[in-house]
């Protein structure tokens, strides 16, 4: 048997686009400026829904955040789509603590929310310039905050010969996405076919986007004991 032996294939959004094209029966020296424009808007707006779907491993990534004593709240990156583990380091050696979010409605209810001890909770505001705020405030004895955010996906540009932002895997569900996308502009009585594919084609790659971590529920029993 012989095999490439590569692992190169990562075909720009062009190509994508032109395979997209071909499924909706547009073939591709037919196709104008303005095909390719909507293609380009059409692939943003997917990867948009996609952040909002849920954590894409491949988006997550770890910030480390320097800690000021009596400093509460921290700026974030606008790209950041969600927070979410999020630990203090302290000590020498460094040791590591997880804290846990909470919402608007919990941070609001603490009484002296400049109270200086170690941070146990963080409230992650979502705004256009998103912030993040500990309780309790760090006293300085703490190093840095390390927390894994979900980012937004890059660009999405058609020229050039520029590639997704977007593992392998998901190659296919991005095809298929985008061709619903744009059947539903340039060929409407294909649209539906189509969204069955693609939600297929999403399901398949978001069953695997998971992180494979063994689990285990246990009930609690100790009051039949006492």
């Amino acid at each position: 048997m012989t095999t490439s032996g590569t692992y190169n294939f990562n075909p720009s959004l062009g190509e994508i686009t032109l395979y997209a094209y071909n499924l909706i029966g547009i073939r591709p020296s037919a196709l104008l400026q303005e095909h390719l424009e909507a293609a380009r808007m059409a692939t943003n707006m997917m990867l948009s829904r996609w952040s909002n779907e849920g954590v894409n491993l491949w988006s997550v990534e770890l910030i480390t955040v320097p800690l000021v004593q009596g400093q509460a709240t921290y700026q974030v990156d606008g790209t950041t789509v969600v927070m979410l583990d999020a630990y203090i380091e302290y000590g020498n050696p460094p040791i590591d603590r997880i804290i846990l979010p909470v919402s608007r409605t919990e941070y609001a209810s603490y009484p002296n929310k400049e109270q200086q001890g170690f941070p146990t909770t963080f409230w992650f505001d979502r705004l256009i310039n998103p912030a993040f705020t500990l309780w309790p405030v760090p006293d300085g004895s703490q190093t840095s905050l390390k927390y894994y955010r979900l980012k937004q996906s890059q660009d999405a540009n058609i020229f050039n010969a520029e590639t997704l932002d977007v593992p392998y895997l998901w190659l296919e569900a991005v095809a298929h996405g985008l061709a619903f996308r744009l059947a539903t502009i340039w060929a409407p009585e294909k649209a539906i076919p189509l969204k069955a594919l693609a939600d297929e084609s999403y399901q398949v790659a978001a069953d695997q986007n998971i992180e494979t971590a063994q689990q285990y529920i246990s009930p609690q029993i100790s009051g039949y004991f006492r």
